[in-house]
Order: structure tokens, then sequence, then C-alpha cells
């Protein structure tokens, strides 16, 4: 177990054995952290805590039994993403899922997961339409415009992790299970820094993936593509908004589309086509003029991304509430520096390899940086005179 739970944590980090070794000062070679993570060597006590360090996690979390089991249902990607990488993303969503199942029992607060998991049958694509209707009446949101999407959900007990990632990344759905195979958690974890009118469609996606039960005759990826599309923009609001059959469509009300439904130009073409709204043939001749226009790849009118907030709020109460401590907060929300690093271990040694004059002049700038950084920001101004913790969303 022990073993696993090291490789785990350090691919999560993107550390190879030799970072490792770097990163606890050599205490024990590249070749034995390897001995270790098979499990033909046990460390030492003072070992086992200076790699904790160096990973920015607790040493009970190297021994200790999980929470939870993370099961993938399904991890969207594209095939330049390396298989590294791949593990990585694997590694990382676990650990941010048990932070979060951890997080929960210390606060004394059940997770209500409000969601049929693998739960409605889709045997064509008419069924997936139909699901997303299913699930908003099941969430009492009617069938207007969702303004924000992932507090919603959160509100509904799914949890959504933000990773960073290369864009061969797109999303990823999995459900946590406990140690009597009971699901007590749903995650959706999607790549940071997108459009938030592609994040909002990549979420959606995640969630057909999380409550449909698609047969193997349907094509699991459309379904939950039109899954996504008719929660998002539900065919009866939409045909309000637009009318039942159009044979033309300006800039203007695209644009104004875009920003009720959140969705991209796009994406709510191809919604207008699948609901018969407009014609193949006017929807492939707006695919030309986006192409033409540079559209394809960077559309007018931007739609910002939301962000998760739940953890963070979640993090900061039971700090409040001295149920943990400072310390926990740095873990938990990924300020150790060690869970995504800034620069590689092997950056870092170039830095050391440095003439001293050189570092000190380097460090000189960054701490200027900092110094007008403080003096300029309102928002650290506020903390000053109380206790200094970072509140920002995760």
């Amino acid at each position: 177990m022990l073993g696993e739970r090291l490789k785990r944590f350090r691919i999560a980090r993107g550390m190879s054995l030799v970072d490792l070794e770097t990163a606890i000062d050599h205490l024990v070679s590249s070749s034995t952290l390897s001995k270790y993570e098979k499990g033909t060597l046990q460390p030492s006590a003072k070992t086992l805590n200076r790699i904790a360090v160096a990973l920015g996690i607790k040493s009970a979390q190297l021994w200790g039994e999980p929470p939870c089991d993370v099961e993938l249902i399904a991890f969207r990607k594209r095939t330049q993403l390396g298989k590294k990488e791949q593990e990585r993303i694997k590694a990382f969503v676990a650990e941010e899922v048990e932070k979060r199942i951890w997080l929960q029992e210390q606060i004394a607060e059940q997770n209500t997961l409000e969601l049929p998991i693998l739960g409605i049958t889709v045997k064509n694509l008419d069924d997936a339409e139909e699901a997303a209707y299913t699930l908003r009446n099941m969430l009492n949101l009617g069938i207007a415009p969702i303004e924000n999407l992932i507090g919603v959900l959160e509100d509904h007990g799914i949890y959504i992790i933000e990773v960073n990632a290369s864009e061969s990344f797109d999303g990823i759905s999995a459900v946590a299970r406990d140690e009597h195979d009971k699901i007590i958690a749903a995650v959706i974890a999607i790549r940071s820094d997108v459009p938030g009118d592609r994040q909002r469609l990549n979420i959606t996606h995640e969630l057909g993936h999380l409550i449909l039960d698609i047969h193997q005759n349907v094509d699991t990826e459309k379904a939950a593509f039109r899954f996504g599309a008719a929660f998002l923009a539900p065919a009866e609001q939409l045909r309000k908004d637009v009318g039942q059959q159009r044979k033309r469509f300006y800039k203007k009300q695209l644009f104004d589309l875009k920003n009720r439904y959140g969705m991209s130009i796009q994406a709510i073409l191809y919604r207008l086509k699948d609901l018969e709204i407009i014609t193949d043939t006017y929807y492939k001749k707006w695919c030309v003029d986006i192409n033409k226009w540079g559209w394809k790849k960077s559309e007018p009118i931007d739609i910002f991304p939301e962000k998760p907030e739940r953890f963070c709020q979640q993090v900061h109460h039971a700090l409040s509430d001295g149920l943990i401590t400072e310390k926990d907060v740095e873990r938990l929300l990924n300020r150790t520096g060690q869970t995504t690093p800034d620069k590689p271990l092997s950056e870092r040694r170039q830095f050391l390899a440095l003439p001293r004059k050189e570092r000190h002049r380097i460090l000189s700038e960054q701490a200027k940086e900092m110094a007008n950084f403080y003096e300029n920001n309102k928002e650290w101004q506020e903390w000053e005179g109380g206790p200094v913790v970072e509140h920002h969303h995760t």
C-alpha cells in the first residue's frame, strides 16, 4: 500500500524518481525510492517524513488507507496526450477527490449526491435529448438557461476539479466508492484556462457520461454531446427564443444566443441544426464562413470561465471553526508549491548553478515585484490588521 501511495503522489506532481531524490536532498537514491514504490524495501520514519515534506503532504497519507477508491467512467483526451501525462492527470484527480472526502469527514458534512449515476438508459440520440430534460426536472431547473453551471452542480453534490494540462486533455468523469463499494461522490475534472463557452459544454458532456447508460449501438461521444447541448439549451426554450424554423440568422442574433446560453456560436448552430430549426445546407454555409473569419479557434464575444467555489469555501469554514490548521489549508488548496510546481526541479538546479551575483540579481528583481504587488493591491491591504489567510477560489 505504501509503495502504491508514494508512486501516485509522486506522479500527481509530475515528478520523476530523480526529481524526488533531488527534492529530499539525496537522502536516499532514486533506485532506493523505486524499491520503496515496488514494496521491496521499507523506508525509515525519518526518510518517510522527508519524502512527505517534499511532496507537500502528511506522512500519514503515505502509509494510511485511502478514504475512497476513484473509478473513471470516461477520460476524454486526444491521441497526442502522452502516457505519462495521462497517468499524472489520473493521479492528480484521485488525490483531489481524497482531499474533498477527508475534509467532509473533518466538518462532519454529508455529501448529498443527487444524480442517477449511469441510471438513464439511452438507446438513441433522442433518448439523450430526453435525458437532459429528465435531469433538469430532477434538479428543479426548469427550462431557462443556467447562469452558473458549476454552482448548480456543486450544490447537488458533484465535485468539479480543475486540472492544469495541455490542450490534448478535455475532461474526466468519475465516481468515488467507499470500502463497501457504495458511490459517495461524483466527479467532473476539466482543464483550467479554457474559454467559458467551451468549459460549460465540456462539463455537461462529462455530466452525460456520468448519468447516461448508453447502449452499444449508440456512439457514446455523440450521445454525451447531444445531452450536454440539450442540458444547456433545452429545445423548448430555444424554440421560444428563435422560433420553430429559421431561414436566416444574423451575427448579432448569434452573439445574443451565445451570451444567453453560454455556448459557442459553433455549438449553437449545431444545436439549431439538430433541432431542424435551420437546414443542413444553411448550417454548412455558416461553417464555411466561421472557418473563413477565423472563428473556429477564436470566436467574437468572450464567455468568462466559471470557477469551482464550494471546496475553497468549505476549507475556509473549517479553518475558521478550528477544525483544520493553516498548514492543512496550504495542503488542501495546493499552496505548498509541491502539487503543481511553477518550475521543474531541473530548472531550479540550473538556477542554483548560476554565479552568486546573478542569483542575487534575480532574487532582488523578484523581491521588488512582490513589494510593488503588496503596495498596490487593495485586496491584500484589506487583510492588514486581521488574520493573514489567502482567500481565493480554486
